[in-house]
């Protein structure tokens, strides 16, 4: 039994247990996230007492039920003891502070149950009896929660007053685990390979930090390592593991490389420790195979591969490596960390990083599945599959099978009668403040071609009225089109926002940073990994049905968290009128009602998909500013020299290889340069 909205703690009763059966039952039927507990999760707790589980519901009291009535006594030492368990804590991770002892919230947010009662009546029933009136004590109540799943807020930072403004319900929400989430992390899977997969926005390298905390706390002997594709991504999780252990206060000292590594995929050879390939080498004393054109990741990973498989034995160097950004690597890579190692590897990667992905079938099987965006509101992301794919046109640009729907947090209903499909999301906790709001997450804004300036204004404008307590970091301006003259209209729109608001302005193809004190102006190709809480996306020209333009769209509308502007030249009337009544469907019930395509016009569309893939439609600057963007610390300065230095270097492979493989040799070629920068080399 597996939902992202229902948790049961493997030691919490059998899954097919009546109240385990009636409240998963409940929590899917009404869309919300219900926890069953013996123990706050990933701690050492015992317990004398193992006839006890704790119901764990947002916004309603923590509930510890007795599952023997024969035994009273024995039940409310194990309710003292959880009391004082979850007391220390709220201590540990600085909550006391903010919502007082045991003794000022105990009788008011937690009571104690016979599971004989709450059989005898509704779910429904049950929860009313244990609901919460005060909207501070549901907040404190979420805090406990959070505590409870390991799910751990910075409370110094969300604050502990419930927020009045709709911006910072969303901005500040307490973060709780799905269901999905907390199995990936605390469940025990005697695999050697455990995969998960989810869209952008689910958390995956977040869900890796908390398994990784796990292993290392878990067992003192544990040897890991932590890698990724990117080198500057390597380092910059070297430095984010420390932090976030310390904010776990995680007691034990990291010892690198000796029970830790955090290195990227590939490495030099005379640096074992550089990279997990040069690790391997080395250990294994394997030839180590240095990058060239003719030699990729896949080759030398199956060059060493074949050189283990030749020897009578191999003993494991790790017991655990966890793999992030898995989309970037062969499969070979994945073989050869098997090989080396005594457990499991955890490898992460995004499904429908690129909504034209053809290998989104084969992320349906993945071990761990994450389909909840909690970075876009479900609406958003409604619209901007719609508009990506062109699902409300005709033909569509893309369609997915069922299954795919599915993997990508869809609920799927067909009209046979008119061979129609309506697809719609579950509402999220962090949304939930908007369901009741009356406002769009989506606003499409037709503009005449020299009014932009105004529209992006007026749209400013609303933002403030609308949320009094904005600040100009929650704000991005982006533009779909990299031609001059909206770099020319990024000039004047600075030159208004510092004028009229007394806001500083950030140009994102200019600068790396993203600072809370200046609304952030981009092009498109600067803008993924970010999220903001309103984004003005403008479209000056012809929307056309080109895929990567599509895909651009969805991408710039996915990364903000409240509302999507959305402002199109109104020489697209089609597309305009098309997309309002899109939105109207998708604001007002939640669902999109779409014409199935024939067989004839899906095979049709895929031919068109698989033929404009595999032509190399972006240009080579737009390849290497797509890989340049993974670097956030190299200087602007550095990044207008590597732009002419890097065509020259790759562009004898351009008609050659794919986009992604000439992105892999940018990325790799990218690493050699700044290694030898670091080193005093002349690159």
């Amino acid at each position: 039994m597996t939902s992202s909205l229902f948790f049961r703690a493997e030691e919490c009763l059998d899954e097919n247990h009546p109240f385990i059966l009636s409240l998963a039952s409940y929590s899917e039927t009404q869309s919300k996230q219900i926890y069953v507990i013996s123990k706050a999760l990933g701690s050492d707790n015992t317990y004398n007492y193992n006839n006890a589980v704790v119901l764990l519901v947002p916004k309603y009291k923590i509930c510890i039920i007795n599952l023997d009535s024969t035994c009273e006594d024995q039940f409310e030492v194990f309710c003292d003891d959880f009391i004082d368990d979850l007391g220390y804590l709220s201590d540990k991770f600085e909550y006391k502070k903010f919502i007082g002892r045991p003794r000022e919230w105990k009788d008011k947010l937690i009571v104690q149950r016979d599971i004989s009662n709450i059989n005898s009546g509704s779910i429904e029933e049950f929860l009313q009896q244990i609901s919460i009136d005060d909207k501070q004590d549901e907040r404190k109540t979420d805090f406990l929660i959070s505590l409870l799943i390991g799910s751990i807020n910075d409370i110094s930072h969300i604050g502990a007053e419930t927020p009045e403004t709709l911006l910072d319900k969303v901005k500040r929400k307490i973060i709780l685990f799905d269901g999905d989430q907390s199995r990936f992390i605390y469940e025990k899977v005697n695999k050697k390979r455990v995969t998960i997969q989810g869209l952008a926005g689910t958390g995956k390298t977040e869900l890796l930090l908390h398994k990784l905390r796990e292993l290392y706390v878990n067992n003192k002997d544990n040897k890991i390592v932590f890698t990724c594709f990117n080198k500057i991504l390597a380092q910059s999780m070297k430095t984010r593991i420390p932090d976030f252990f310390n904010f776990m206060k995680v007691e034990e000292q990291i010892k690198w490389e000796k029970r830790l590594w955090v290195i990227y995929s590939w490495g030099s050879g005379s640096s074992p420790n550089s990279g997990l390939y040069s690790y391997i080498c080395s250990h294994y004393n394997i030839p180590f195979i240095a990058y060239s054109p003719n030699n990729q990741f896949d080759k030398v990973c199956q060059a060493a591969i074949n050189e283990l498989n030749s020897r009578e034995e191999i003993k494991p160097c790790f017991d655990y490596i966890l793999i992030d950004e898995s989309q970037d690597f062969p499969k070979s890579f994945f073989d050869l960390c098997e090989l080396v190692t005594q457990n499991t590897v955890y490898i992460a990667g995004d499904i429908f990083q690129d909504i034209y992905d053809r290998t989104i079938e084969q992320s349906v099987q993945s071990d761990y599945l994450l389909n909840k965006c909690y970075r876009t509101d479900p609406k958003t992301l409604m619209f901007a599959h719609a508009v990506g794919m062109g699902l409300y046109e005709k033909p569509v640009l893309r369609w997915l099978e069922d299954n795919e729907w599915a993997a990508c947090g869809y609920n799927v209903i067909r009209d046979q009668s008119n061979n129609s499909i309506s697809l719609s999301r579950s509402p999220l906790r962090r949304f939930e403040d908007l369901e009741t709001a009356s406002v769009s997450s989506i606003q499409l804004i037709e503009s005449e071609p020299n009014e932009f300036l105004d529209n992006i204004l007026a749209a400013v404008d609303q933002i403030k009225e609308e949320n009094p307590t904005v600040s100009p970091g929650d704000i991005a301006v982006v533009f779909l089109e990299s031609v001059k003259s909206n770099y020319n209209l990024a000039d004047l729109l600075e030159v208004q926002i510092v004028k009229k608001y007394k806001w500083p302005v950030i140009k994102g193809y200019e600068t790396k940073d993203k600072r809370n004190d200046s609304v952030f102006i981009s092009n498109r190709n600067n803008i993924k990994g970010l999220e903001f809480p309103f984004v003005i996306c403008v479209a000056r020209g012809s929307i056309m049905d080109d895929i990567y333009m599509r895909n651009t769209i969805y991408m710039m509308l996915t990364r903000s968290f409240l509302t999507s502007f959305f402002v199109v030249n109104n020489m697209n009337q089609d597309f305009i009128a098309t997309y309002k009544a899109a939105i109207n469907d998708i604001v007002d019930d939640g669902i999109m009602q779409l014409r199935e395509p024939s067989p004839k016009e899906k095979e049709a569309q895929n031919r068109k998909v698989r033929i404009a893939t595999q032509k190399k439609r972006k240009s080579l600057i737009e390849l290497i500013d797509e890989v340049l963007g993974k670097y956030p610390e190299i200087d602007p300065s550095r990044i207008r020299s590597l732009r002419e230095t890097l065509p020259k270097l790759i562009l004898d492979e351009y008609d050659v290889y794919t986009e992604d493989e000439i992105k892999a040799r940018t990325d790799m070629i990218l690493s050699v340069i700044l290694t030898d920068s670091l080193s005093g080399k002349k690159a």
